[in-house]
């Protein structure tokens, strides 16, 4: 085993301090939260689409049966287009109105639901540079209070400020390695949520369209 390498890990987070842990372990649960997400939506945006477009000849022809049993297949029952047409199916016979206000109720709480922690992400992805600023700021300290206690002593000058800076930065850049994947993932998860949002409220448009067309035949 190559214990040079734990040593420099060692020495690195030594020289971060506080911060660089702090930063560590943000890091970590950025991570995770990104993970999760990624795999969580695009499990579900994958099964509503296809349940979306296995319902689009049903919903023109009005065959709600078909509807209702397709949302209560196990892989889609949970998902947010399966709620949608259950809700929109019991509501059917009511006026438009009512049934988009029923659409949009059922769309925001369920695109609020896949969106919930992205807010995680974008504060992580604007604070965390800060927190790095932070830590860099408190190794600049050291390092003068350090040529401070030494010059007299020893003659030094550059060498120990350089070398206490370069320590400091590397709470600047993980604060940089936080934050740049969590504001991508932020945005690429807002973007990818608001697409499917317009995707339900297609298919919403679609079925109450659908519905009333067949009451005025």
């Amino acid at each position: 085993m190559d214990f040079s390498n734990m040593t420099n890990i060692k020495e690195l987070i030594a020289a971060g301090g506080p911060v660089l842990i702090l930063l560590i372990l943000l890091s970590i649960y950025s991570i995770s939260i990104i993970l999760e997400r990624f795999f969580r939506l695009r499990s579900v945006i994958s099964y509503s689409r296809k349940l979306m477009d296995y319902c689009k000849h049903p919903i023109r022809s009005y065959n709600y049966n078909k509807i209702n049993d397709a949302c209560k297949k196990e892989q889609v029952k949970n998902t947010p287009a399966a709620i949608l047409l259950t809700r929109l199916i019991k509501t059917a016979s009511r006026p438009a109105s009512e049934q988009e206000r029923v659409a949009e109720s059922v769309i925001d709480f369920e695109i609020a639901s896949l969106q919930r922690r992205l807010t995680v992400l974008g504060t992580l992805g604007s604070i965390t540079p800060f927190i790095g600023l932070f830590g860099t700021v408190i190794g600049v300290m050291h390092a003068f209070k350090d040529l401070a206690s030494n010059a007299a002593a020893n003659g030094a000058g550059a060498s120990i400020v350089a070398a206490g800076i370069a320590e400091a930065l590397i709470n600047t850049a993980a604060g940089l390695f936080v934050a740049i994947p969590a504001v991508i993932a932020y945005n690429y998860f807002l973007s990818k949520t608001n697409y499917f949002a317009q995707e339900l409220e297609k298919t919403a448009q679609d079925f109450i369209y659908a519905a009333h067309s067949a009451v005025e035949k």
